[in-house]
């Protein structure tokens, strides 16, 4: 991985600003059949971070805003702070960042909150570089950051808000995998929390050698329907039969959530990330509208409020904001 591809958008001669503000997106993690390697993001709902360069050669978190206030301040305890401090340990650099996050995306969500942290993060940072880095070169920090919320390094989440759209994510390589712009994504996310580590806890147990095979045939079909723009053959692989079963039953009335958004057309649904969210996907924006409307009606019959997002599979990357935006 070269880490010194520069960002296009920033002439080599210029000097570095002080200050960055960078936004990332929610994202779907796993979509189903992609376990810790497949994810796409979401337009919507995101992550901001304020970053200021500052001479202290250390990483200091001054304030956490927005949805969720109540995350640890110290940079080894925080997924953002830590994916600062390993850009700056990698680099060798002599200055610091101070950091102010603004979370749009509820934790124990299932829609890459801690990951939209440390992307959002890092973008940041990385304007304030004086040769700032490509995005595949951000990964392995973003990685180290995750880590801290999860207790494992998986960059579903994190690939697809750092190159934006559906991405497979290696521990080496993001590769991004093309999608028709009409394919969309119906993303509903009850208000109820399950934090990851309990998600992932879920999955302790023994696995039949056919779950694996069945699960790796369906990741087969789904990828080579994405590339070849074939609605059927996504339709055919989009099953999770590895993990989905083990979850479901954290996630209240899953089974009618996910019959709700299949009523509607979907080419697949399943659980976003570790949960609760739940998506669709869609060959068409209409499907996916109107499968919202249902996802969120079978969410209230278990007394559950909700939050729903439509948004085109091939959703935005992470990006430069600016300062004048609230």
């Amino acid at each position: 991985m070269n880490t010194l591809l520069r960002e296009s958008h920033m002439a080599a001669h210029a000097p570095p600003p002080l200050v960055a503000r960078a936004f990332a997106p929610a994202s779907v993690g796993n979509v189903g059949v992609g376990f810790d390697l497949l994810g796409h993001s979401v337009a919507g709902a995101g992550d901001r971070a304020d970053v200021r360069r500052i001479e202290e050669p250390l990483v200091r978190i001054a304030a956490i805003r927005g949805c969720v206030d109540n995350l640890p301040l110290e940079p080894s305890r925080n997924t953002a702070g830590t994916a600062l401090q390993s850009l700056r340990e990698a680099l060798g650099l002599t200055h610091g960042f101070e950091l102010v996050l603004h979370k749009g995306i509820a934790l124990g969500s299932g829609m890459g909150g801690s990951a939209a942290s440390c992307v959002a993060a890092l973008v940041a940072a990385n304007a304030l570089l004086e040769q700032p880095l490509s995005r595949e070169a951000l990964y392995p920090f973003a990685l180290d950051g995750e880590a801290v919320a999860s207790g494992s390094r998986h960059g579903d989440n994190l690939g697809s808000m750092l190159l934006g759209g559906l991405v497979l994510a290696t521990h080496e390589r993001l590769l991004r995998i093309e999608v028709p712009a009409a394919w969309h994504c119906a993303l509903v996310h009850p208000h109820v929390v399950l934090e990851t580590r309990k998600a992932r806890a879920a999955l302790a147990g023994h696995y039949a050698l056919g779950e694996f095979v069945a699960q790796s045939s369906n990741l087969a079909l789904v990828l080579a329907g994405c590339w070849r723009g074939d609605a059927a053959l996504v339709r055919e692989g989009l099953k999770d039969v590895l993990v989905e079963p083990r979850r479901a039953p954290l996630i209240p009335n899953f089974a009618r959530v996910k019959q709700a958004a299949l009523d509607h057309h979907a080419l697949g649904a399943s659980i976003s990330g570790a949960g609760p969210s739940v998506f669709g996907w869609y060959d068409n924006r209409t499907d996916a509208e109107a499968a919202s409307v249902a996802m969120q009606a079978a969410f209230a019959e278990a007394g559950l409020d909700s939050d729903a997002w439509v948004s085109p599979i091939d959703g935005p990357a992470a990006t430069l904001i600016d300062e004048a935006q609230p």
